[in-house]
């Protein structure tokens, strides 16, 4: 199957989540994940018209980019170490993947340097597992306050990545708790709207439960080598 025929397989089955759960489709944007993937095999996707590209390396977020340009939306996604926050602050539209206050602090320095403000979401553990970037949920709504202050960046919401499921319906709880905590968040960072979650495993769970972003991978590109 084709990348272009994948990406509007994966759009049929985002639009018919949202319908079962009274959503407008068009609240739920795709963020067409690339990581390991050609330069050549993004363009397909945006020739069939990916509007979001997701990558989780900064080095190979800062190559494509200069190799594909601004004809689609760039995202970060992976954890970012905070000397590599150059390669990604003002070429990412948004990161996903704040998780820590001396991140955010060096990110909204760099913004303040080449003249951006920074938008991110705040990366939450919401399954506690060790081996998961994020923080605690107790400690979510503070990071996320502590990061709308700086000067340089704009907190627009959560993000969580769950163990990978053996089936969709295990990452609902899951799921449920981050929107809860997005409805805490919006009392004091009214900015804070978005929620991305679910990927090519469990995506129309997460859109049933609130999400505006589904990062998605192999769904669209196919198994990665």
């Amino acid at each position: 199957m084709t990348v272009a025929r994948r990406y509007r397989a994966v759009l049929e089955r985002v639009d018919a989540a949202a319908r079962r759960v009274g959503r407008d489709p068009s609240d739920v944007k795709v963020v067409a994940v690339s990581k390991t993937f050609s330069a050549a095999t993004v363009l397909e996707a945006v020739e069939a018209g990916t509007t979001i590209l997701g990558e989780n390396r900064a080095q190979e977020l800062k190559e494509k980019a200069s190799a594909i340009g601004d004809r689609a939306e760039w995202h970060f996604v992976g954890h970012l170490q905070t000397n590599k926050v150059r390669h990604v602050v003002g070429v990412a539209s948004l990161v996903h993947s704040v998780d820590r206050i001396g991140l955010a602090e060096a990110m909204s320095r760099r913004a303040g340097a080449v003249g951006v403000v920074q938008p991110v979401l705040i990366e939450v553990n919401v399954s506690g597992e060790p081996t998961k970037h994020g923080i605690e949920v107790t400690r979510a709504v503070g990071l996320a306050e502590a990061a709308a202050r700086l000067s340089n960046l704009e907190v627009r919401g959560l993000m969580t990545i769950p163990p990978w499921p053996e089936a969709p319906e295990d990452s609902r709880p899951l799921y449920k708790e981050l929107a809860e905590l997005r409805e805490r968040l919006l009392r004091t960072v009214p900015t804070a709207g978005h929620l991305s979650m679910g990927m090519s495993g469990d995506y129309e769970v997460a859109i049933e439960e609130g999400a505006t972003l589904v990062r998605i991978g192999q769904a669209i590109f196919g198994p990665r080598k």
